[in-house]
């Protein structure tokens, strides 16, 4: 049986079906040498120490830095994540965030706890943490690549249990937000440098295209351009 590569992790970023999860995206490659990413430079403002060792490391797995592309923490997302903890967002102020609250809702209802992301990051990583360090005596970002993608699976499936926030809650967070920082404009922390644009051949915030929409099938001679203004 073939083993999934770390490119159908970014086949799943560019737009895979709806339902295909990490348990299909070959979480279980590891990289070349150790699999270990050095953490973004950023400073945080919300995330503390541990809470940023474990965004660096879970997103390092999600977005590797093999293969085609670039990796999620090269590219900034943990940048972008902690920056949207600071603003409306993460305070939850586009949730409705009065009860009743109900944990066993079916999905299709839409969120239905008591959490706002900067909630839901800071209670379920505090647990994520303590189940590692009682079941493998290391917090999360202290393991190898492959248990890391171990309890990201678990995590996913809901095969371990947090006393506070879901496990698949915080995985959907931070799935989501891998996502949106890996392709959101670099005004907003991460797609640092336009890298994943310029991967994909995305033009960005160029006010006009008219001259190519009789152009089909021409490669797009121009590199992209965020919402500031800045070139790639």
């Amino acid at each position: 049986m073939r083993q999934p590569s770390l490119l159908d992790r970014r086949r799943f970023l560019l737009g895979a079906a709806p339902g295909v999860t990490i348990a299909a995206l070959g979480v279980g490659a590891c990289s070349k040498s150790n699999g270990r990413v050095d953490p973004s430079p950023y400073a945080p403002t919300y995330f503390t120490a541990a809470e940023w060792a474990f965004i660096n490391a879970a997103v390092g797995r999600l977005i590797p830095a093999e293969g085609a592309g670039p990796g999620g923490v090269q590219a900034g997302v943990p940048e972008f994540i902690d920056r949207q903890m600071e603003l409306p967002y993460g305070h939850g102020a586009y949730f409705y965030m009065k009860g009743p609250f109900r944990s066993d809702s079916p999905a299709t209802l839409g969120y239905q706890l008591r959490y706002s992301p900067r909630e839901i990051y800071r209670l379920g990583i505090a647990v994520a943490n303590l189940a590692t360090e009682q079941t493998q005596g290391k917090a999360f970002a202290l393991l190898a690549p492959v248990d890391q993608d171990s309890f990201l699976k678990r995590m996913e499936r809901g095969d371990v249990h947090f006393p506070s926030v879901p496990a698949p809650v915080l995985f959907a967070q931070l799935l989501g937000n891998c996502k949106e920082g890996y392709f959101a404009d670099p005004l907003y922390g991460g797609n640092r440098g336009m890298v994943a644009w310029k991967w994909i051949g995305f033009p960005g915030a160029r006010a006009d295209f008219t001259d190519w929409l009789d152009q089909a099938g021409r490669v797009y001679p121009y590199g992209p351009v965020s919402i500031s203004g800045a070139r790639a």
